[in-house]
């Protein structure tokens, strides 16, 4: 079957006009996440100072000018600004539901402080009218869900329409599931078997479009204004390696420590002697004070840790081979997690950093 992509990503702009003083992202994130549900996924997401005018300007002005549809999402107070500045840029004029479209560009406003006339299916529907959507895909990336669990979600949702096709991809614990459905699918019944695989897996996604786990993490952490930092040790470098193939992340990534020696350990991160004479190198408080160690300087916002044994043979402490801790730190509290990984030296590295990544993800989500 010819299929188009469901996740339509064609110039979408979403602004996001918030009180700078006090951080409020007033709602945003359910918004971004109600669009994802529609299918539809933000080329550039910018947050606006409301009360800075030439912030104001050149948002909008940005937006009209370089995207096909702009999302303005802004407190009710500020309508008429909005409507005026769009109105004097492109033409036209709002309808009863706060919708403008003239010169192929589409204008949206959605309120932060009140009920919505226009809602975010009704955007989606006017955008499903614009590019014709009549048979697509959509995505659900998962980490460290297991084999058998994708297999009854996604069987589940085949019982709800048998001719939804669905592929399956895994690398290292990191899964694509694709969805595919055909133009004599209704939108009604491929939504509804789409919330049914996501309502199974929820606690394994990490994103509904065909974005890398890296990707989506430096993403959400420009989204949250946070920096990370990484102190590794049996995966030698690769969170880092990861994180720093994606352009921009410079914004976010603060530093990047290898500490493979019990001495990098306790010289560069204050790992205490004592907790690696008495618990081991591979061990939760081990992975726990590194991640500490990163982020009690306050230069960044959350840190990752790892440490494990790798193999092919174990260490002098006959700890078995794959076992893994992976520690997180914010601000307010650490948290260590221990795995039990198995397979080669490369495929316990590789699955480590998943879900390093992803525990990351989770925690600043």
């Amino acid at each position: 079957m010819n299929t188009a992509v469901y996740n339509k990503s064609n110039k979408c702009c979403l602004l996001v006009f918030r009180n700078k003083k006090i951080n409020d992202f007033s709602g945003a994130d359910t918004v971004i996440s109600e669009f994802a549900n529609g299918g539809y996924y933000f080329d550039k997401i910018s947050y606006v100072a409301f009360n800075c005018s030439a912030e104001i300007v050149f948002a909008l002005k940005d937006g009209l000018e370089n995207y096909e549809n702009i999302v303005i999402y802004c407190p009710k107070a500020m309508e008429g600004t909005m409507k005026d500045f769009a109105v004097a840029a492109v033409g036209g004029e709002f309808d009863g539901l706060n919708f403008l479209k003239s010169d192929g560009i589409s204008v949206f406003i959605l309120f932060s402080d009140s009920n919505n006339r226009l809602l975010v299916s009704d955007i989606c529907n006017e955008l499903d009218k614009r590019y014709g959507v009549n048979h697509g895909c959509a995505y659900v990336k998962t980490v460290g869900a297991p084999q058998n669990l994708i297999m009854s979600a996604v069987n589940s949702a085949k019982s709800i329409w048998c001719e939804l096709e669905f592929n399956i991809s895994e690398s290292y614990g990191d899964a694509k599931i694709e969805v595919v459905y055909g133009s004599n699918t209704p939108k009604s019944i491929f939504d509804r078997a789409l919330r049914e695989l996501v309502t199974r897996l929820d606690k394994y996604i990490y994103a509904l479009e065909d974005i890398s786990l890296e990707e989506r993490l430096v993403q959400l952490l420009k989204l949250r204004r946070m920096k990370i930092a990484v102190a590794e040790s049996f995966t030698g470098g690769g969170i880092c390696k990861r994180l720093v193939s994606i352009s921009g992340v410079s914004e976010v990534f603060y530093e990047g420590l290898n500490t493979y020696s019990n001495e990098a350990k306790a010289a560069r991160l204050g790992v205490d002697e004592m907790t690696l004479k008495r618990f081991g190198a591979v061990s939760e408080q081990t992975a726990a004070e590194m991640a500490e160690g990163l982020i009690k300087d306050g230069n960044c916002d959350v840190s990752i840790s790892t440490t494990g044994i790798a193999g092919p043979k174990s260490d002098n402490t006959n700890k078995p081979v794959g076992l893994t801790y992976i520690g997180i730190a914010l601000k307010d509290g650490t948290q260590a997690f221990k795995y039990q990984l198995c397979g080669s030296r490369k495929n316990i590295t590789e699955t480590a950093i998943n879900l390093a990544l992803f525990l990351a993800y989770k925690f600043i989500k």
